[in-house]
């Protein structure tokens, strides 16, 4: 005679995928740091967790605004172009702090235009976000070429090289300035009326339409605020690196994105949390860092990400179906 197996409780089953569709990134991201450490013992010495912090600072600052985006149905392809575009910005005056406000107005100047260009082409001539801020991406790659030539010259400014490698209090600045940055942004986000205004309109953007709130300025504020974002990591990124050229953050864009994605963030919009997209960036740069310590090529890095990919989008689909 066959035991017959109770059934788990409705509310049981419940209470778990809540659980794990809340908290799931969260989880994973605490299994993959024992795991890492578990399989590497480098992986929690002191100088590798401030190398993977510092290479996580430029990665989350564009998260951010990528979860900005992603939030009102939307896609910033243009970032890395924005970050790099920055870069030779830096470059464009005489090589003292002197110069610093100059830069960051010029810096302002342009993400501004290329976040608005961005937004108008998506809510006014309804342009997919794809191809709109990929065309962004072109042209400001195409500017950036002709200005320099294909060989940009110059030095980075030792404010810029104070940002990107300079520590505070014996914590990265660049982790700082990202951590003030995620405070502020997840405020405005979680706690503010144009925040409840984004996920009104990634949700339902005729809804939010019929309520008296503009689709179209929501969307084109995302645009904007993520284009500064990744002028701000591209001036970051480059003092780290301490030169300056035409591919600075370059794949970024896909990094950002699939960081987002893996977070929580609904790919259609109203959905996700702007500490989850930050996760799944760390996540990704554990990742990273995890193959390398392991002694396997960097090309397995590319491997990685393409497996990520594919993990991140096949549990869209899930809780989409759900």
């Amino acid at each position: 005679m066959s035991a017959v197996v109770p059934k788990r409780p409705a509310w049981s089953q419940f209470i778990s995928l809540n659980v794990a569709r809340r908290y799931g990134i969260f989880i994973f991201f605490a299994l993959l740091v024992i795991a890492s450490g578990i399989l590497s013992p480098t992986f929690l010495r002191q100088d590798n967790v401030v190398n993977m912090l510092v290479q996580f600072a430029p990665l989350g600052m564009v998260v951010i605004g990528q979860v900005f985006v992603i939030l009102v149905g939307g896609l910033d392809l243009s970032v890395a172009s924005v970050m790099a575009t920055a870069a030779v910005i830096a470059t464009c005056f005489d090589g003292t702090n002197a110069s610093a406000p100059k830069i960051f107005a010029a810096t302002i100047g342009m993400c501004f235009l290329t976040g608005l260009l961005n937004g108008l082409l998506v809510t006014k001539r309804q342009v997919s976000p794809f191809l709109a801020t990929f065309a962004t991406a072109v042209v400001l790659q195409g500017l950036r070429f002709a200005y320099t030539q294909g060989a940009p010259s110059g030095n980075v400014l030792p404010i810029f090289h104070e940002m990107g490698t300079g520590f505070l209090a014996g914590m990265p600045i660049n982790v700082v300035i990202v951590a003030v940055l995620a405070l502020v942004f997840g405020v405005l986000l979680h706690l503010s009326t144009f925040g409840r205004r984004v996920f009104m309109v990634g949700g339902n953007s005729e809804s939010a339409r019929l309520v008296g709130v503009n689709p179209d300025i929501i969307r084109i504020a995302c645009y904007v605020v993520s284009a500064m974002l990744a002028g701000l990591a591209g001036l970051v990124l480059s003092g780290f690196v301490g030169i300056v050229d035409n591919w600075v953050g370059r794949g970024f864009e896909l990094d950002s994105i699939v960081a987002t994605v893996m977070g929580g963030v609904a790919l259609s919009g109203g959905k996700g949390s702007l500490l989850g997209g930050l996760v799944g960036a760390a996540i990704l740069i554990i990742v990273f860092n995890i193959v390398l310590l392991l002694g396997m090529p960097v090309q397995a890095q590319i491997i990685v990400k393409v497996l990520i990919i594919i993990g991140a989008s096949a549990c869209y689909v899930i809780r989409r179906a759900r």
